[in-house]
């Protein structure tokens, strides 16, 4: 569930490489730093030894070394630098580009974070990794490490000479803010062209939230699931646009100690599986003065179903200029509605993404996602 950008990965190769492979005295004493060629990164959680290697969370160092991992059912994938590492938790048994391999201790988990080792996946993955005991000093060496998340990057040019002019606006939260809640909505409205949604990838401290994510050729969404660390956060948004020009940018913010949330987004009409004509309204009820988007497209054909977030909301009959993004305020009673037009043949299905965020703390409320049918 969780994927990392090429950068992301080599963080995650050269952080978990680095905690099988390298041994470190279980009374060394002090905190132990990474770096990463020759800069100290600044973790949160830091690093944590367990029977004398070095463990460091997935979040942080994986965009540092620019890594792509996919974390889902307790697997962790990365592929990267010419390299492809499984690892499970709570299992001592690993594949590296397809042959098996055994680890001394089992990733793991404390918290909220996952753990992996950091010398076995840095040195699978190329990266070169010393252990200075005298100070307590990771030091993992890996080429072709990518600017720092706090960076927009960017992209190659194409085959055609161009660089994708797509930028982020509006962006929730916004770059270098602080939200006093751990559990934020982070969206954004794509800007300077018109984004493919089937390719946007979206990472939160280089883990890949893209399947949690909500993706229209004009808008993305994500609203967490549970807590983050209080602290720094990085989001990175990557994808093409229309015309196949890549584009890749990024922001940091910082949330605070607060795990609250918005109340429930309730009422919702249509109702789940209802048909609609070609013009309806979408309503609902959530905390009063919250910031409400509604996202509407013809949904995608690889989500069958409503249980999880619906992904990449396409247009109507291919046409992505049919969908629709809005973004409104819930009243003092907590009700909002918004009419929408969307030209689409009858009978294609509709996917309707719903989020509300408190614009006081930046809290989430539990996304509502339907799907109607146009009559």
């Amino acid at each position: 569930m969780i994927s990392f950008t090429t950068r992301s990965l080599s963080a995650l190769a050269a952080a978990a490489l680095l905690t099988t492979m390298l041994v470190v005295p279980a009374t060394a004493a002090g905190p132990v730093s990474v770096q990463v060629n020759g800069t100290t990164l600044s973790l949160n959680p830091p690093p944590t030894e367990r029977a004398g290697r070095v463990f460091v969370p997935l979040r942080g160092i994986f965009e540092n070394l620019g890594a792509s991992v996919v974390y889902a059912g307790g697997v962790i994938n990365a592929t990267g630098r010419g390299h492809n590492i499984s690892l499970r938790i709570g299992s001592q048994q690993a594949t590296v580009d397809g042959q098996p391999q055994t680890i001394d201790v089992a990733p793991f988990i404390i918290g909220a974070s996952t753990y992996v080792p950091l010398r076995f996946v840095s040195q699978a993955l190329g990266a070169n990794v010393n252990y200075d005991g005298a100070n307590n000093i990771v030091a993992i060496s890996a080429s072709g490490v990518n600017a720092p998340p706090n960076q927009t990057i960017t992209p190659a040019p194409n085959a055609n000479g161009q660089n994708g002019a797509i930028t982020l606006v509006n962006l929730v939260p916004a770059r270098g803010a602080s939200v006093s809640t751990r559990r934020p909505t982070i969206e954004a409205t794509f800007a300077g062209g018109t984004a493919d949604p089937n390719s946007v990838r979206v990472s939160l401290d280089g883990l890949d939230v893209t399947a949690e994510s909500t993706r229209s050729p004009r808008f993305f969404s994500y609203a967490t699931r549970s807590p983050l660390q209080a602290g720094e956060h990085a989001v990175q948004v990557r994808g093409t646009d229309t015309s196949g020009n890549p584009f890749s940018r990024s922001w940091r913010f910082s949330s605070g100690t607060s795990t609250a949330s918005v109340g429930q987004i309730t009422n919702v009409r249509p109702a789940d599986g209802a048909t609609v004509g070609s013009t309806f309204t979408v309503s609902g009820r959530t905390t009063p003065g919250a910031r409400v988007t509604i996202q509407i497209g013809a949904a995608s054909s690889g989500q069958t179903t409503i249980g999880g977030l619906i992904g990449a909301i396409l247009g109507g009959s291919g046409n992505q200029g049919n969908t629709a993004s809005y973004v409104v305020t819930a009243n003092a009673n907590g009700g909002f509605a918004q009419q929408v037009s969307i030209q689409a043949p009858s009978g294609t299905q509709l996917a309707i993404a719903i989020n509300a965020t408190d614009t006081q703390t930046g809290a989430t409320a539990v996304p509502v996602q339907e799907r109607v049918s146009i009559q």
